[in-house]
């Protein structure tokens, strides 16, 4: 039984997993976006808020900086990360990545996304677990209510224009007789 076994195996050994997961993390940080598996994304979500939860501490906070060493691979990336991550995600409390879903995989049919950081301007997404989750059961079932407004506020589409109509010159005329 897998009692309180939180992570997810990915198909992997321990070792090989913790590797694969602290490269992706340093890449993410790197270039601010990878392309990966939702699987492999989901289970990288976790550690990358905790890093960047870690870096807003502040470089002064030795503890945090070497735990975060512990974790990340590349050294520029870890002072990237300490001297970026208080003023962009200072009004943030968590959710510091955003998932996007891009189709299957070519050769396995793998479903893939691009997992990014978000901007230090970008509002967060309230799609799927976000505010449409903590609606109520009744403003749910108000929906027809809600299409049929939508209907009537919605602007009537304008006319087409019509072309002027061309007028034949003489010599056009007489090409054609």
């Amino acid at each position: 039984m897998r009692h309180r076994k939180a992570n997810v195996k990915l198909g992997r050994t321990a070792s090989h997993r913790d590797a694969m997961l602290r490269n992706m993390v340093t890449s993410l940080f790197e270039y601010d976006r990878i392309t990966t598996t939702v699987s492999k994304a989901k289970a990288l979500r976790p550690l990358a808020d905790h890093m960047i939860g870690l870096a807003k501490n502040g470089k002064g906070n030795l503890h945090a900086f070497r735990q975060a060493a512990a974790v990340i691979t590349k050294r520029t990336v870890l002072d990237k990360i300490f001297d970026e991550a208080a003023g962009r995600f200072s009004g943030r409390p968590c959710g510091y990545t955003v998932m996007v879903k891009t189709g299957l995989r070519k050769g396995d049919a793998a479903p893939m996304v691009i997992l990014e950081l978000v901007k230090a301007d970008q509002a967060k997404a309230t799609v799927g677990g976000g505010a449409m989750a903590k609606k109520s059961a009744k403003s749910a079932g108000d929906r027809s209510k809600r299409v049929a407004q939508s209907k009537t506020a919605a602007p009537a589409p304008a006319p087409a224009e019509e072309a002027p109509a061309v007028e034949k010159t003489e010599e056009a005329a007489s090409k054609e007789d």
